[in-house]
């Protein structure tokens, strides 16, 4: 036989497969509709844990691990094909359906917003590209902006999330397992970093530079090349481009915008001195209230799922089965919990759509905990 007859072969039995699947899922049809009227649940665990384990032993030998993730998946389906009948109502679409229809179509142009850093910080600029006229109150700490949106200060807080060079801003997704906010709306902002300096300061009198941990990281290249300089991490980078404004010393420099340059007075010593020309940081505006605006399509999560092997996987596999994209996980530790995490989600999924509805009505019983952080569009 050559490789054509194997293929033939191959062609038949996964015609019989089809068939056969087709079948299982019109009969899963049918326990489904006899759950609802009986009022039974759609997931069965003992039942699912003991066909499982009937297959492994009736598998031979070196096809068991397949066969384990083959069905495990093949179960998932039939879950999900059930409950797309079923479709049982749960108290956060309601809130989620009343969100969408209480929300004003429009992104308000004005409102009170808290900000970490000073005037001239990247925050500001985000919160600019967000907001027509915005009212900024500034904070000293990422905490500060959740606690002022947790008691009622602003409206809305604008955070850095993430970053294209340097990755997550760790101290943020920290933030949100302890406060209750949602996610109205995200940016992306092109971050330029310079080396300010006050005026008529040459590069090589610089023993010292000031930044943000975030920037220090994206411009490690540049500072590289530095020597016999000392790297100073505070708050922001605006502060650190205040703090050379209103020092005596002129060996001290700050990693900052081009703005802060022109605000605080400083001369650039270099300027673009991160390792990449493509670097943005990508910025999340958070309410106390759900909001839900039009063109939402975004949707982030957060959950811990149980502390054993393949609790992930169903929870990826439920993505991957319903079509719905995942563009960001993340992980983070529990507080008193050796090694074990919270995960956080980012997927394209439109909030209107039938995959989304689905996804929320049976996420409770894929994970320990979950935490809905809202559905929102981001500007580009």
């Amino acid at each position: 036989m050559d490789l054509q007859d194997y293929r033939k072969q191959i062609d038949r039995v996964d015609e019989e497969i089809l068939r056969l699947f087709t079948e299982r899922m019109k009969i899963c049809a049918k326990i489904a509709e006899y759950k609802m009227q009986n009022n039974l649940p759609v997931f069965d665990p003992a039942r699912e844990r003991a066909k499982l384990s009937d297959i492994y032993e009736r598998a031979e030998e070196d096809m068991r691990t397949y066969t384990n993730v083959l069905f495990s998946l093949l179960f998932e389906l039939s879950r999900l094909h059930q409950k797309k009948i079923i479709r049982p109502s749960t108290e956060l679409m309601r809130q989620i359906e009343r969100a969408i229809e209480e929300t004003d179509k429009s992104f308000p142009e004005h409102a009170v917003v808290a900000c970490q850093g000073v005037e001239g910080a990247y925050s500001q600029l985000a919160c600019e590209k967000l907001f027509a006229v915005p009212n900024i109150m500034y904070f000293s700490s990422f905490e500060g902006v959740f606690a002022a949106i947790d008691k009622g200060l602003c409206r809305y807080g604008v955070l850095p999330i993430e970053n294209s060079t340097a990755g997550s801003v760790n101290k943020v997704y920290d933030l949100m397992m302890r406060y209750d906010f949602h996610i109205v709306r995200s940016v992306r902002l092109k971050v330029d970093h310079n080396l300010l300096a006050k005026k008529r300061t040459k590069i090589e009198d610089i023993r010292e530079i000031i930044s943000h941990e975030q920037a220090i990281n994206q411009c490690a290249g540049f500072l590289s090349t530095l020597k016999n300089v000392k790297i100073t991490v505070c708050e922001n980078t605006a502060a650190a481009a205040k703090m050379v404004a209103e020092s005596d010393r002129r060996d001290i420099a700050a990693l900052s915008s081009r703005s802060c340059a022109e605000l605080y007075g400083l001369d650039c010593l270099a300027a673009s001195v991160q390792d990449t020309g493509n670097n943005y940081t990508r910025f999340i505006c958070i309410s106390k209230k759900l909001e839900i605006y039009p063109g939402a399509d975004k949707t982030s999560m957060m959950m811990v799922i149980a502390h054993k092997p393949g609790s992930l996987y169903k929870v990826l596999s439920r993505f991957y089965a319903m079509g719905i994209n995942l563009v960001k996980l993340e992980s983070r530790p529990l507080p008193d919990r050796d090694f074990e995490f919270m995960f956080y989600f980012d997927l394209e999924t439109p909030v209107y759509s039938e995959k989304f509805s689905q996804l929320i009505g049976e996420l409770d019983s894929i994970c320990e905990k979950f935490k809905y952080l809202g559905s929102y569009s981001e500007i580009v």
